[in-house]
């Protein structure tokens, strides 16, 4: 990986690094997966994000602080996996907002904070007494951006939701499945991780638009529409050819239609469990791909139309001969005459053995406060100049009161240690 070279004075993230966004400081109440995946891009990049939790809960208003897996089968709120995964380069406080003095605490936060993010359903924040009209007495060019399954405004703003109730509002559950069968679904929160993405993508707009004109604003995101945002084929579909997506046609997603290539699917190998990706492009893909096969149903000469006629057969056939060899070795002759193909990974292959990812820089381990080092989810992109770095953990529970109070709001050891008395921190 590129280090970065070093840029003007900032803040700097947990690790103190000064990234391209060294200069931004956000004060996060986000968590769970969609609030927290998306400060966790800028934090990567050298924003400084606060991540303020509950003394009183312990901070588990973030139901990932109680999921597992757990590091070194830590069961307590420091060692929730994913939790680290989703909070690396952040810094940690509790703050009680129950308490006046609270709320003062987190008003000064603000006061000296570029942004501030949350995907608290609609209204929490106004309830605690920190809607968009207060922050901007606070700080007149905040950004302050919320993240929910709704948005802020609409009929549907009240409704509360997780990933999976997003993903079948928006229509993705339904694109999900076979032909004439219940929606599949996506087995886990698809729309808290891609929503992350999109709340980041709304947060640096706002950021850009801050620093050519002065202005703050509110980003108000909504997990749905962002599902909706990726159904476009199908709405298409729906609307102006008058097509179901799952009851018109057979649902076959390995196969290629438009445009029509054959042979293209997914062939197994003879390793339990395992499969093969294979794609012919055009004509010349298939006559190599005939000559490696080898045999007498392979015909060079095959041209498309036929192919296609004969999808079925060839599918049949292609899938007995790589049924008769190790992955490897199929894609191994396969890529060698230049068709493309490629395993299908299992995630043990893709986590932990592939060197493609290795060399990327895709798993970087960091550093936690209480369990040492431990594997995380880097970033897949790399910046020639300003690349990402992780190397502090997900912070445990008010790990950071110390550093963040005194280099940020300015308290004293002893101001510190009588708002801890008071059960304020």
């Amino acid at each position: 990986m590129v280090e970065p070279p070093e840029v003007a004075p900032g803040y700097g993230n947990a690790s103190r690094h000064r990234g391209p966004l060294s200069h931004i400081r956000i004060c996060d109440l986000s968590g769970q997966l969609a609030g927290a995946g998306s400060t966790r891009v800028l934090a990567a990049f050298g924003a400084q994000v606060i991540r303020v939790e509950d003394p009183v809960t312990r901070g588990m208003w973030d139901i990932v602080r109680q999921l597992g897996p757990f590091i070194r089968d830590d069961r307590s709120p420091d060692g929730a996996a994913g939790f680290n995964n989703h909070n690396v380069e952040k810094l940690g406080v509790t703050i009680n907002l129950r308490t006046e003095k609270g709320k003062d605490l987190l008003r000064e936060l603000i006061r000296r904070s570029d942004a501030v993010t949350e995907n608290f359903s609609a209204g929490v924040m106004d309830r605690l007494g920190f809607s968009y009209e207060r922050l901007k007495e606070l700080r007149p060019d905040i950004v302050y951006v919320s993240n929910c399954g709704f948005g802020q405004t609409g009929p549907y703003a009240s409704y509360k939701s997780w990933g999976p109730i997003a993903q079948a509002v928006s229509g993705l559950t339904w694109s999900s499945g076979l032909a004439d069968h219940e929606p599949a679904g996506w087995g886990y929160s698809y729309m808290d991780h891609t929503g992350a993405y999109q709340m980041a993508i709304g947060l640096l707009a706002a950021l850009w638009h801050r620093s050519r004109t002065g202005e703050g604003q509110w980003v108000d995101m909504s997990c749905s529409e962002g599902g909706i945002g990726l159904t476009g084929p199908a709405l298409l579909e729906a609307t102006v050819n008058g097509r179901d997506l799952r009851r018109d046609r057979p649902a076959d997603s390995n196969h290629s239609a438009w445009p029509a290539m054959v042979p293209h699917g997914i062939y197994p190998a003879i390793e339990e469990d395992t499969w093969v990706a294979i794609a012919c492009r055009q004509d010349d893909d298939w006559q190599a791909l005939a000559k490696v096969v080898g045999e007498d149903w392979a015909d060079p000469d095959l041209e498309l139309p036929a192919r296609t006629r004969a999808q079925q057969s060839i599918d049949e056939k292609l899938g007995v001969w790589t049924g008769r060899r190790p992955a490897a070795d199929v894609v191994g002759m396969i890529r060698a005459a230049g068709v493309p193909v490629a395993a299908v990974a299992k995630p043990a292959y893709r986590c932990d053995t592939d060197p493609d990812n290795a060399a990327w820089g895709l798993w970087p381990t960091v550093q936690h406060g209480r369990h040492g080092p431990v594997r995380v989810d880097g970033l897949p992109v790399h910046l020639s100049r300003s690349d990402w770095r992780l190397e502090r953990g997900g912070p445990f529970l008010g790990e950071d009161n110390d550093r963040v109070f005194t280099e940020v709001l300015g308290l004293t050891e002893e101001e510190i240690a009588e708002l801890s008395r008071e059960g304020v921190i």
